[in-house]
């Protein structure tokens, strides 16, 4: 008695690769829309957060954080560190990522929630660094504000003449960390010159895993954000 094995079709076989092949795009284009959406939020985060500062200066002729008056204006703490800054000097001491309750840097989320220009608690008690205190981005890195420039020029070109070694410069600075190669050259395409070395937005690599105070503008390349599983800081000058 003969016996007769079934096998798939080229039909039934060709069905099959196409649901393979749209799963697969669905898939990918997935990650693409929330790769957009996440720059998307990451450079919303910079413009509100710049439109809540200038506000403040405005309403009140002081930089939040610098503000020597900000009991008597927002009901806020008055800064008493760093030492040998000045309060109301238009200036915001402290690194972007302090943790010194009495730094500008650190007093400035108080100040603007305060004032109600910014949403969050205004409860600087908890320093941990877990805390609500510390604004976060779509990748739950932090966000910080300062007035010392965080990322300095690489100092393989502080010599050349090419647009890499000039320096930022701007009243104040906003930093986001945790952020990946490939969002941070999202950021830098949608806000300045595309490259992440050089103009108003830059990136450093992050140090232990976190956002280092300062650091060296690095760039990052398209081979480079295809291979690095690396997080970055991205800093925008204003």
């Amino acid at each position: 008695m003969r016996s007769t094995q079934n096998g798939f079709t080229l039909v039934e076989i060709a069905i099959v690769l196409v649901i393979i092949g749209l799963l697969l795009g669905g898939v990918l284009k997935g990650q693409e829309l929330i790769n957009s959406a996440k720059a998307k939020s990451l450079v919303n985060d910079f413009r509100t957060i710049s439109t809540a500062v200038y506000a403040y200066q405005d309403r009140f002729r002081f930089m939040p954080g610098d503000d020597p008056a900000a009991g008597q204006h927002v009901g806020g703490a008055n800064a008493s560190s760093p030492s040998g800054e000045a309060r109301g000097n238009g200036r915001v001491g402290g690194n972007w990522n302090s943790t010194t309750t009495t730094d500008e840097s650190f007093l400035v989320w108080q100040h603007l929630r305060m004032a109600n220009l910014l949403t969050g608690t205004s409860d600087t008690s908890d320093t941990s660094a877990t805390s609500n205190y510390y604004p976060r981005n779509a990748d739950n890195g932090r966000i910080g504000i300062t007035g010392t420039v965080p990322i300095s020029i690489p100092s393989t070109s502080a010599t050349s003449p090419s647009s890499a070694s000039v320096p930022m410069t701007g009243a104040f600075f906003i930093c986001s960390d945790g952020i990946s190669a490939r969002l941070a050259r999202q950021v830098d395409s949608t806000m300045d010159d595309g490259a992440t070395n050089t103009g108003n937005v830059r990136a450093m690599a992050q140090v232990s895993g976190a956002g280092a105070a300062t650091g060296t503008a690095i760039e990052i390349t398209p081979d480079l954000e295809r291979t690095s599983s690396d997080l970055y800081t991205v800093c925008v000058a204003y």
